[in-house]
């Protein structure tokens, strides 16, 4: 048995009656390490989720990889590709792409009543993946692509309360080209994702009405977007895409441009990016106070039992033997604090997540409520992480002892 956690044990759960000038400081310490775990699992779990929520949002309406005409062309009225010169099978033979679908955008004027709007028509093909408009679908439905070119639109739920418009109406969107044109068309569903930059912007409709208001042959689009499982990997993703198409060239001799959505909106990514420099701040603040509060309890406990260092030493038990008592009995203490907070933090997570009871502004935030992203591997990464530094700040104190002479420390009361 290992003697130094046997004494450790003792000391901590054998004389739980006695009055002891430590116990309120080790309460205290329990709490502080209580709230510091709860408060770093909820700052990771909101960050992460947080970034979670609007990386998901911005690609559900620009893909994780674009891939388009190389021109210096920033603008929605693109320059078309023949969908001829990619071999999409190659990039979707990709460990790690998801889907790719091609697409195409032109802008335009929505007008609806006496009310108008500057808009982008967001063209999709029969290959569109669906899912994240059908999970931000707040009314009507999703409509379906057949033979012949169809008339039905997806509008957001901010275009449709600014245009005072509703499932079933006709609207007229006007584009401005030689000769200038418009469309009449119809509003299927009304979708709300909460980033009101893009929800006013786009609209969903047939890709062909583009390609006939730009003159543009069947097999002619603005080209394809890619999705990936793991936003982690997209770098390299991008940079594998780039590779297959390198060698892909337009009918006029262009090139093919490959950009990754973290290029395309460089000043949201940025901002999330900042989100992380919160956290560590928070991580570093909350460890560092409960270490502090441990370090205190820790040179109370050994004032207490210097009777015993002494003892010990007479012994003939060495200074790391009798330090480890310490450390052990320490962690003991840490371990019961993390314990509880692990409780409280996981619990208001999970609380937040099914009841939702935090709401926020969508305006500012581009969430409706608090979001949380719990997982196993930031959890470990945090308990152990936790540990081993609040540990570690204890070595220091801990040295105290071997400056505790044996016969004086047996006097010692």
């Amino acid at each position: 048995m290992n003697l130094e956690l046997f004494i450790a044990n003792k000391i901590t759960t054998g004389e739980k009656g006695e009055k002891k000038m430590s116990r309120p400081i080790i309460k205290i310490a329990k709490v502080s390490i209580s709230l510091g775990i709860s408060v770093m699992i909820l700052a990771v779990a909101i960050v992460t989720g947080f970034k979670s929520e609007i990386t998901n949002k911005v690609t559900g309406f620009g893909s994780h990889i674009q891939i388009t005409n190389y021109d210096n062309n920033s603008s929605f009225e693109t320059q078309p590709i023949s969908k001829d010169i990619i071999d999409t099978s190659l990039i979707q033979q990709i460990d790690g792409i998801r889907h790719i679908q091609s697409f195409a955008t032109k802008p335009g004027i929505l007008k609806a009543k006496s009310e108008i709007q500057g808009i982008v028509l967001n063209g999709i093909g029969k290959d569109f993946d669906w899912s994240f408009f059908e999970q931000h679908l707040v009314d009507g439905e999703i409509f379906e692509l057949g033979d012949q070119r169809s008339n039905q639109i997806l509008i957001s739920e901010k275009l449709s309360d600014l245009l005072q418009v509703g499932v079933g109406d006709k609207i007229t969107v006007y584009f401005i080209q030689q000769p200038p044109r418009e469309r009449r068309l119809t509003i299927s569903g009304i979708y709300n994702t909460g980033m009101e930059e893009f929800d006013k912007l786009f609209l969903v409709g047939d890709m062909r009405h583009i390609q006939k208001l730009n003159d543009w042959e069947e097999n002619q689009v603005s080209g394809y977007e890619v999705y990936i499982d793991d936003f982690s990997e997209l770098s390299e993703l991008t940079y594998l895409v780039k590779q297959i198409t390198a060698s892909s060239f337009t009918q006029e001799g262009g090139s093919i441009k490959v950009r990754s959505i973290v290029r395309k909106y460089p000043q949201i990514f940025s901002w999330l990016d900042m989100l992380n420099i919160n956290v560590w701040i928070i991580l570093s603040l909350m460890i560092i106070v409960a270490g502090i509060n441990m370090i205190s309890g820790l040179l109370i406990i050994i004032l207490e039992k210097t009777n015993m260092i002494g003892i010990l030493k007479a012994l003939g038990t060495s200074n790391w033997s009798i330090r480890k008592v310490f450390l052990y009995q320490a962690s003991m203490i840490i371990g019961k604090g993390m314990l509880w907070g692990n409780v409280i933090g996981i619990g208001l997570c999970l609380i937040q997540h099914y009841f939702e009871i935090i709401p926020l502004d969508p305006t500012n935030y581009y969430v409706d409520t608090v979001p949380v992203n719990l997982k196993l591997s930031h959890l470990l990464l945090l308990n152990v992480g936790s540990l081993i530094a609040t540990v570690s700040m204890l070595l220091i104190p801990s040295y105290l002892i071997t400056k505790i002479s044996p016969a004086k420390a047996i006097k010692f009361d």
